[in-house]
């Protein structure tokens, strides 16, 4: 399992969070967002799932990870 951090820009509730974890779970890794620092820490199996599908599916939900 690998864990990456990404910051993510647009983030500022309770309703964000759940957005953002629940697209992450969807494709099977676990997320946990800090709104504080806008970023949230992502563990994955990278072999199976690319961090770039990870970051489209937080994209999709209308945030930009920068």
């Amino acid at each position: 399992m690998k864990t990456s951090v990404l910051k993510v820009e647009g983030m500022t509730c309770g309703h964000c969070v759940n957005s953002v974890e629940g697209a992450i779970k969807q494709l099977g890794a676990t997320g946990k967002v800090d709104l504080s620092n806008k970023s949230v820490s992502i563990e994955f199996d990278e072999s199976k799932l690319p961090l770039e599908k990870i970051k489209a599916a937080i994209e999709d939900q209308g945030y930009d990870v920068v």
